[in-house]
C-alpha cells in the first residue's frame, strides 16, 4: 500500500484551494473569497461549527467514523448482502473518508470509481486526522449551486454562522450534500423538506433527537439564499489571500459596525465630487496600530473602483508639514514660539509661494505650522536636509517615492508634496505624533495588534515634540460651522492637517483624534487633475464627519449567529410571545410524598392558550375530576417538561424530582 501511495498519490489540490473567511474584531463575518468557476468554497472550521452537528452528521452518514480506516468492513457487507437480496444497489456503503476522496476526485458513480474511492480513503486516513478529514469534507461537500462547504451553505441560506444550528438547519445541511441540485431548498422546497423530513426522522431512530422535537423541525420554514457580505472589500480580499494555506478563518482587526458606516460616507464624498471621483478612509486605533475600517475607494462602481486607494502613491500636499516641525523641534532648530520670517523667498533655483499667493511677515513656528505656510516649512527644510528627513522616514518604515529618485538627489519639494505616499504609511506617521514619537507597523489581525501594544517601537522624535506638533495642530482653524462630536467632549479637540497636491489631484486630510489616527482622500483614481478640490474643501469635511461617526454610540451588527431564537425562547415572562411556564419552574427540585399512578402528583401550572404537557416527550392528559394537568412522576430522578400553547410555541424546564 505504501509504494501505491507513493505511485498514485491522491489529488489533494482541491480541497487546498479554498479561501478563507475573514471575520471582524469581534466575530462578524466581512468577506470570503470564491474560487475557480465563481465557487464559493469556504474552508470548514470545526472549532466554529455546531458540535451537535458534527455528532449527528457523523452517525448518520458514517457511525463508525471514528474506528474504520478509511473503509467500514461492516458497511461494505451490509451493502453486499442489501444488493444481493435485492438486485439492486440499496446503500452505498461510503463512509465519510470515502466521501471526501470522491469530492477531491470527482467520477462517474461505477463500481470501479468504488474501488478507487476506497483505495483513496485510505490515502487520506494516512495522510490526515480523522478531523482534518472531517474538516475536509465539510469544506468540499456540495450544497446546491456553486455553495461548497457547510460555511457557504450556513451563511447563505441561515444568514448564519454554523456555530449555532437549529435541529431543522442540521437535517438540511445533513440531507443537501447527498442530491444538491434536486433538493435545493431555494429552487425544490417539496424536495428539501422531504429530505429533511428523511433525515429528521432518522434522527429520531438513532435516538439523537425526539419525536416531538423532529416535529417541530419539521415545521421550520425553508430558507431562501441570500447574497454574501462584502464589508471592506479591498482590505478583505488582500487578508484572505495572504492567509496561510488551510488556514479557515482570518479575525482582522476591522470593526464591521464603524466599516459600515463610513463605506456609505466615502460613497457620498465621491458622488458629490464629481462622476470621476473617488474617496478613501482609514481609522487606525493608536493603541495596538489595530485599523479599524478601510475604505479603499468610493464605490465598486465608481471609476477605479476596485483599486484600493490606500495603497496608491500620492502627493500628500502639506499633510507632511507636520513632521518638518516635528524634526525641527526635536533637534533643536526650532521651537512652537520661534519667530519666522514668512516672506518671498528664493532658495538657489526654488521659489515656493503660499497656497494663497500672500505673505504674513513675521510669524511663529507654530502659526506657520497652524496656517499651513509655504515659506517657512521650505525654510525648515532646508536646515533640516531633504536626505535627512527622508532617513527618518524610512526609520520609521515610511518610504517616500521621489520623481526621478535615480539620477537626482532629493530637494526642498519636499516640503509641500514633492514626494508619493500612500495613506497607509500616512497613517503609521500619523499614529507616532499620537503615540509620543513611536513608530510601528500598521497591525490587521488581532494577534498583530496584541504584538504590537506589547512592542515598544522605533523612536521617530521625542514625546516632547510629538506634543509640541499636536498641541499646535489643534489649533488650526476648522472648517465654517465644524466641530468634531462627542470626541472632543471632556478631551481634547481633534489635531488635523490638510494637504493639497499639485493641480488639485490630491486632496488630503489626516486626524488624530480619541486614540485614533482617521485618513481621508479623495480625488481620482487615474491621478487626473481636478480643478479646485483643496484637502480644507474636499477632504476636511469629511475628516470631520467620520471623526463624528467614530464617535457615534455602537449599534454593532450581531455576531453572525441564527436569525433568531425559537419563540418560546425569545423572553422568559411575556405570555404574549408563547406559553409562560410557572410550576415547576426550570431548575428546581420537587420533593413528592409518593411515586406512580395512585399518588397525589405535581399540578403543573401556565399560563397560555390551548396548553399541552409533555414530560420526556410523552403527552400528559388533563385530569378529568380536577380539569387540571396532573404529573404523577414515576421515579426520583431528572426530567424535563415542555408546554405547547395552540400556535405551536413552547416553553421547558428541568427539574429533579425527589422522594
Amino acid at each position: 500500500m505504501l509504494t501505491a501511495d507513493t505511485l498514485f498519490p491522491p489529488d489533494l489540490s482541491r480541497g487546498q484551494r479554498s479561501s478563507p473567511v475573514v471575520l471582524d474584531r469581534r466575530g462578524v463575518w466581512l468577506r470570503a473569497l470564491p474560487v475557480e468557476n465563481g465557487r464559493w468554497r469556504i474552508r470548514a472550521d470545526l472549532k466554529r461549527t455546531d458540535p451537535s452537528f458534527v455528532r449527528r452528521l457523523i452517525t448518520i452518514e458514517d457511525a463508525r467514523f471514528w474506528g474504520h480506516d478509511g473503509v467500514d468492513p461492516a458497511a461494505v457487507v451490509r451493502a453486499a448482502g442489501s444488493a444481493l437480496l435485492r438486485g439492486h444497489i440499496v446503500s452505498g456503503a461510503s463512509t465519510l473518508s470515502m466521501q471526501t476522496a470522491r469530492l477531491l476526485e470527482p467520477h462517474p458513480r461505477t463500481f470501479w470509481a468504488k474501488l478507487v474511492e476506497m483505495v483513496r480513503a485510505v490515502q487520506l486516513e494516512g495522510r490526515y486526522s480523522k478531523k482534518e478529514i472531517l474538516a475536509l469534507y465539510l469544506t468540499l461537500a456540495p450544497y446546491g449551486g456553486n455553495l461548497e462547504g457547510v460555511r457557504a451553505a450556513s451563511l447563505s441560506y441561515f444568514g448564519h454562522e454554523p456555530e449555532t444550528l437549529t435541529l431543522g438547519e442540521q437535517a438540511l445541511l445533513i440531507a443537501l450534500p447527498q442530491s444538491p441540485e434536486v433538493r435545493r431548498p431555494d429552487r425544490n422546497p417539496a424536495e428539501a423538506r422531504a429530505a429533511r423530513h428523511l433525515v429528521l426522522q432518522r434522527m429520531v431512530k438513532a435516538r439523537l433527537a425526539t419525536q416531538a422535537e423532529a416535529d417541530e423541525a419539521d415545521t421550520e420554514a425553508l430558507p431562501d439564499r441570500s447574497a454574501f457580505p462584502t464589508l471592506a472589500w479591498q482590505a478583505t480580499g488582500q487578508l484572505a489571500r495572504a492567509a496561510p494555506v488551510g488556514q479557515a478563518t482570518v479575525v482582522s482587526t476591522l470593526d464591521a459596525t464603524l466599516q459600515s458606516r463610513l463605506e456609505p460616507l466615502a460613497a457620498a464624498y465621491a458622488r458629490e465630487q464629481g462622476a470621476e471621483a473617488t474617496a478613501a478612509i482609514m481609522v487606525v486605533e493608536i493603541k495596538g496600530r489595530a485599523v479599524r475600517a478601510l475604505v479603499g475607494s468610493g464605490g465598486l462602481d465608481r471609476p477605479g473602483g476596485w483599486i484600493d486607494m490606500t495603497l496608491a502613491l500620492r502627493s500628500p500636499g502639506s499633510a507632511l508639514k507636520p513632521f518638518i516641525y516635528a524634526f525641527a523641534f526635536d533637534d533643536g532648530i526650532a521651537a512652537p514660539d520661534t519667530e519666522m520670517q514668512d516672506v518671498q523667498t528664493r532658495f538657489a533655483d526654488y521659489q515656493p509661494e503660499d497656497f494663497d499667493r500672500v505673505f504674513r511677515g513675521k510669524v511663529t513656528a507654530g502659526e506657520a505650522l497652524s496656517h499651513s505656510l509655504n515659506v517657512p516649512a521650505v525654510q525648515l527644510m532646508e536646515r533640516i536636509g531633504p536626505a535627512h528627513f527622508l532617513a527618518r522616514m524610512e526609520s520609521a518604515g515610511v518610504d517616500l517615492v521621489l520623481p526621478d529618485s535615480r539620477t537626482r538627489a532629493p530637494g526642498l519639494a519636499l516640503a509641500l508634496g514633492g514626494e508619493g505616499i500612500t495613506l497607509r504609511d500616512m497613517a503609521v506617521l500619523y499614529c507616532a505624533l499620537g503615540d509620543e514619537g513611536l513608530a510601528k507597523p500598521l497591525a490587521w489581525t488581532e494577534a498583530e495588534a496584541a504584538r504590537r501594544e506589547r512592542s515598544r517601537g522605533g523612536r521617530l522624535v521625542r514625546p516632547e515634540a510629538a506634543r509640541q506638533v499636536l498641541d499646535i495642530l489643534r489649533e488650526a482653524p476648522a472648517p465654517k460651522g465644524r466641530i468634531p462630536n462627542a470626541l472632543t467632549l471632556g478631551g481634547p479637540g481633534m489635531a488635523y492637517k490638510t494637504g493639497t497636491s499639485y493641480g488639485f489631484r490630491d486632496a488630503v486630510a489626516a486626524g488624530v483624534v480619541g486614540g485614533y489616527v482617521i485618513i481621508v482622500w479623495t480625488g481620482r483614481a487615474d491621478g487626473g487633475a481636478r480643478g479646485g478640490f483643496t484637502g480644507r474643501e474636499a477632504a476636511l469635511p469629511m475628516l470631520f464627519d467620520a471623526a463624528d461617526i467614530l464617535s457615534a454610540p455602537r449599534t454593532a451588527p450581531p455576531r453572525i449567529a441564527p436569525k433568531g431564537a425559537p419563540g418560546a425562547l425569545v423572553t422568559l415572562e411575556r405570555p404574549e410571545h408563547g406559553p409562560n411556564l410557572i410550576f415547576p419552574p426550570d431548575g428546581a427540585t420537587v420533593q413528592v410524598e409518593a411515586f406512580g399512578p395512585s399518588s397525589r402528583g405535581l399540578v403543573l401550572a401556565a399560563g397560555g392558550e390551548g396548553l399541552s404537557w409533555y414530560v420526556e416527550g410523552r403527552p400528559l392528559y388533563v385530569d378529568p375530576v380536577s380539569g387540571r394537568t396532573i404529573w404523577r412522576p414515576a421515579a426520583a430522578g431528572f426530567y424535563e417538561l415542555m408546554v405547547v400553547d395552540s400556535q405551536g410555541r413552547e416553553a421547558r424546564a428541568k427539574v429533579r424530582i425527589k422522594g
